[in-house]
């Protein structure tokens, strides 16, 4: 007998009566037993038991354990728990033509619907579509029902969880998992959004980024020496191709000791810093968790007559950037920082560096100390941090990583379910931390930076995490690989884990494991400039894969794509701040834009930024594929002939606000302002634009600028004027122009922001 979705207040009677009738006892006893606790709007936690509720782990996913209050007596879903082979599995009923999506970082198409994927953090090169592990975990689904009506379901534990999205059975969604009882969390609402929108008052929002962040990143498997460094940066300035961030792996350590600079290489890190700072790049550079702790030479050190070559000078700098790491170790050996092996002994396990010892994240002290290794390393202006490897990845054993016999101490003031600090119970294994040991280095990172630079926002990028992890860091869709299919899989797997509460996320564009071509180069480019984290980067041993490596033909298609995207900052730029608002994902599926179209629901070829903008890209080599778009006024923005420059579409009634072509966010100011308007059947339109200082904590206090515009038409003529102001800062002086996006033509007006401006159509 299936389990069935019964409100609250049914479960008992249910219960009764199947006990009455003699049917599955097991099923009755388990709904009888059930406790659920409302946890927030629209959302109820769910317990096995009184027992399981007592015995609750706290949750790394929720921002805080949140006021508790009776469970409402009608509730539409009603998961059923049971335990099978030791393992405790929860089960919800979906009716017919319910869609599911989330479960995280997942390779694949966008609808989740009979899939299988286990939350265990894989370190998976070069992933297939056959994994079902990967490098961060999610143990989330979204269900959208025939009506577009929606909830999810949030099975509340760190270990291996598989979450069945009807692989086993269609009508249901199953979460199967190791370790003790969990809680289950369902948010039901009247649309995908509301859920999102819910899930982010549990989980917390992303943090509004440094808007330097939202430009274009340039990365690869590595960067080095520093002249490579420069010369890089000179090629996209001397291009005049749009880029905001230089990207640092892990060449530039001293023998991969992480918090050291190789001064052979890189002898003056903090001059190239401000250099690139100079020519408007920022900088990001790799921390792993892997500490070297043997002094024997490791794979990454270099030849004796090799070192001997570079002089006295180089060799005095390189003793010191040594010095500094064994004190780095020695504190850590004093405030006994590693994770334990099931003997109690420091955990060794081989990374890049040879031998390494691994921080224990889960407890606050050591997540201090780690914070305050950055001290010196950000005085040498880094800009942001890099935290890669951490799920964490261990070399030459068959799992990837560490025994899950290892041992972690966690962290005793967590608060559980029933409202007690869980002291001792904190301590645990590794089974139990492995999927949120990335989650909690990077929360370490994030706190560090925030301290040494209050005045900031940090930015930390990180390969491994944990639902609630958008808190501390953006993320990407991991090492894939240079081929069509992994091109198509970048959007649906970009947008999953936007369902799954991380706004800010991307591939890498180009592929990073092979070289490709430049067809698929061209094509990932074009499209890739649009997703929220837009980042190109190859692996060590790859052809080049800058904008300009395939020759002026890609090269033109690249700049053609990021002025693009630069152009439309000012938008994307208010996507971001409203997803640290509300939660809401910045690049969104289609059906978003009418949850009750069925035939929206698995079109995961084009994509939306915010509510109002549609991406529409090619994802097959000769352009015949047509993707389903929704009904209703959708007009194109600038046509191209250029099949690997995506087609943008605007939503009629919408108002895009847009900015000059700029080399680097912040070279230019928003002047001219321009506002894209597309009127809807009844020539009215209406859009926001949000203005801060691009940096700093100032918005917190006001200090933003958030205007509405809206637009009508009327006699031939459309008026566009401010509607409504939000904020301190103060409105610039600036001139706007209008541009009226009609079906076949693009009329024009000017005027001074703030005042109505018209637009007569001829």
């Amino acid at each position: 007998m299936r389990p069935m979705n019964l409100s609250a207040s049914s479960r008992l009677l249910v219960a009764a009566a199947l006990t009455q009738l003699g049917a599955i006892s097991g099923l009755s006893q388990a709904l009888a037993q059930v406790v659920s606790e409302s946890i927030g709007d629209r959302s109820v936690r769910f317990h096995a038991s009184a027992g399981a509720r007592e015995g609750a782990h706290p949750s790394y996913a929720l921002l805080k354990e949140p006021e508790q209050k009776p469970a409402p007596a009608k509730f539409p879903v009603a998961p059923v728990f049971s335990t099978s082979e030791g393992k405790q599995q929860v089960q919800i009923s979906i009716e017919p033509g319910t869609s599911l999506y989330g479960t995280g970082e997942v390779p694949g198409p966008l609808l989740r619907n009979g899939r299988q994927t286990v939350t265990w953090n894989t370190d998976a090169y070069g992933y297939g579509e056959e994994a079902t592990s990967l490098y961060q975990s999610h143990p989330w689904v979204l269900a959208v029902r025939p009506d577009g009506s929606a909830f999810g379901v949030l099975a509340d534990t760190t270990y291996r969880c598989t979450v069945d999205t009807g692989y086993t059975n269609a009508g249901e969604i199953r979460f199967v998992a190791d370790g003790p009882a969990f809680p289950v969390i369902v948010i039901n609402a009247n649309s995908p959004q509301d859920v999102l929108k819910g899930l982010g008052q549990l989980t917390g929002k992303m943090p509004l980024p440094p808007a330097w962040a939202l430009g274009y990143h340039q990365c690869r498997y590595s960067y080095y020496p520093e002249s490579r460094v420069r010369e890089i940066a000179s090629e996209f300035r001397t291009r005049q191709i749009p880029c905001d961030v230089i990207w640092l792996d892990i060449d530039y350590m001293e023998a991969f000791r992480v918090f050291t600079f190789d001064r052979g290489l890189f002898r003056d890190p903090k001059k190239l810093n401000a250099d690139l700072l100079g020519q408007g790049f920022h900088n990001v550079w790799m921390i792993d968790p892997g500490m070297k702790s043997r002094t024997a030479r490791g794979p990454s050190d270099r030849p004796e007559e090799e070192l001997a070559a570079e002089g006295p000078e180089v060799a005095k700098a390189r003793a010191a950037e040594l010095a500094k790491y064994e004190a780095i170790m020695a504190s850590g050996d004093q405030a006994d920082v590693w994770v334990k092996r099931a003997d109690n002994t420091v955990f060794e396990g081989e990374v890049w560096p040879g031998w390494c010892k691994f921080p224990d994240y889960t407890r606050p002290g050591v997540r201090q100390w780690w914070s305050g290794l950055y001290t010196d390393f950000m005085a040498e202006g880094v800009s942001g941090v890099w935290n890669d490897m951490n799920e964490p990845a261990v070399f030459n054993v068959p799992s990837k990583t560490m025994p899950e016999t290892n041992l972690h101490a966690g962290d005793p003031a967590m608060v559980k379910p029933n409202g007690k600090a869980q002291g001792d119970e904190a301590k645990g294994d590794h089974a139990r931390y492995h999927n949120v040991y990335g989650m909690q280095m990077i929360r370490g990172t994030r706190e560090g930076i925030q301290a040494i630079h209050p005045d900031k926002r940090p930015f930390v990028l990180s390969r491994a995490n944990y639902i609630g992890g958008q808190r501390y860091g953006a993320t990407w869709t991991g090492d894939n690989t240079a081929s069509w299919s992994h091109m198509e899989e970048s959007v649906p797997m970009s947008l999953n884990v936007g369902l799954s509460g991380q706004p800010f996320i991307g591939p890498d564009v180009g592929g990073f494991a092979g070289n490709g071509d430049a067809k698929l180069f061209s094509r990932w480019f074009g499209f890739g400039a649009m997703l929220p984290f837009s980042r190109g980067h190859t692996g060590k041993g790859n052809i080049n894969k800058e904008p300009w490596a395939f020759g002026p033909e890609v090269e033109a298609t690249c700049r053609e794509a990021l002025n693009r995207r630069y152009r439309l900052m000012p938008y994307l730029y208010t996507l971001f701040r409203e997803a640290s608002e509300n939660g809401l994902p910045v690049a969104r599926p289609v059906f978003f834009a009418d949850p009750k179209d069925a035939a929206l629901r698995s079109e995961d070829d084009a994509f939306m930024l915010g509510a109002d903008l549609i991406v529409v890209p090619q994802m097959i080599p000769d352009g015949s594929r047509v993707p389903t778009l929704p009904s209703g006024t959708w007009r194109e923005f600038e046509p191209t002939k250029n099949l690997d420059i995506p087609k943008l579409l605007v939503r009629g009634g919408a108002i895009l606000p847009m900015g000059p072509v700029q080399q680097f966010v912040g070279e230019k100011p928003l002047d001219p302002l321009t506002l894209l308007v597309c009127l809807d059947d009844s020539g009215k339109a209406k859009g926001t634009l949000y203005e801060d200082a691009g940096d700093g904590l100032g918005y917190q206090k006001g200090e933003f600028l958030l205007s509405t515009y809206e637009a009508t038409l009327g006699d031939g003529v459309v008026t566009v004027k401010l509607a409504g102001v939000e904020g301190k800062r103060a409105r610039p002086n600036r001139p706007v122009t209008v541009r009226v996006l009609l079906h076949d033509k693009v009329m024009e007006g000017t005027g001074t922001d703030g005042q109505a401006i018209s637009v007569k159509l001829k």
